[in-house]
């Protein structure tokens, strides 16, 4: 609770900070490399931009990415695992051989040169981030699937005549969300990493936008001199995922119906 406190306490500052405290991360001033003041409370970098709204900017676009790859992974993983362990046989096995291929590619050199060819805007990074990470939420919905489907409720739904679709998706599904919540939820965290590993290195959002892996990127020479420009990001994304992990766990521990309630 404390950790989902925090987390919105952080959506409401970098949605709503910039317009209520008039931090436009664009603007610049006349104040260049400034320390950590009371007018610049990450201080400025080389330009003049105020560090703070740099870095609520970065946080929004890498927590906008990151939501919209876990819906991406979520939406097509969980049908994709759910028809994959209900059918079961070839079907079941050509559709994990396919999981299979996906999880050995080079995923750095494969989403890295999509997105440079796209030009590094945020949705590219997002969709080519969810189209390559939605094979975990596939395998975990299968195993889950696979272990339900022989339940007596599903029998029941067979043999009053409900159809294969029906049973998939209005039996199976709702019966294995639990761990795909908690799924979801940890795919938050692992796609701020993602992408904030992409844009460090020069293949993620690209200037004049920003996110919190460009920002360490281009504050990585100026560590020694102004630390604080390449650990601001840096704790910023350590703050967030730390946050949306443990969300994860207690959610794991809410819908997990084998844990005992005193």
């Amino acid at each position: 609770m404390g950790a989902l406190a925090l987390l919105m306490v952080l959506i409401v500052l970098m949605f709503v900070g910039p317009v209520v405290f008039h931090l436009d991360y664009t603007a610049m001033s006349a104040t260049l490399s400034a320390a950590p003041s009371f007018a610049f409370p990450m201080g400025t970098d080389g330009l003049g931009h105020n560090y703070l709204a740099l870095v609520l900017r970065g946080a929004h676009q890498s927590l906008v990415i990151a939501f919209f790859v876990a819906a991406i992974s979520s939406g097509v993983g969980a049908p994709y695992g759910t028809i994959a362990g209900y059918y079961g046989g070839k079907v079941d096995a050509i559709m994990m051989r396919i999981v299979d291929v996906i999880l050995v590619l080079p995923f750095l050199v494969v989403v890295g040169a999509l997105a440079e060819h796209f030009h590094g805007t945020w949705y590219t990074v997002a969709i080519l981030l969810g189209v390559t990470t939605w094979v975990v939420n596939a395998r975990i919905t299968r195993a889950d699937v696979l272990s339900v489907k022989n339940k007596d409720f599903v029998e029941a739904a067979r043999a009053l005549g409900a159809s294969d679709m029906r049973i998939m998706f209005r039996h199976l599904l709702p019966n294995v969300t639990g761990a795909l919540v908690v799924q979801t939820t940890l795919s938050v965290a692992a796609a701020i990493l993602a992408e904030a590993g992409l844009s460090f290195v020069g293949l993620g959002i690209q200037p004049p936008d920003t996110s919190l892996g460009l920002l360490a990127n281009q504050a990585a020479n100026a560590i020694a001199t102004r630390p604080w420009l390449f650990y601001s990001p840096c704790v910023m994304i350590l703050i967030i995922c730390l946050s949306v992990n443990f969300i994860g766990d207690g959610l794991r521990d809410a819908l997990d119906p084998r844990q005992v309630r005193r």
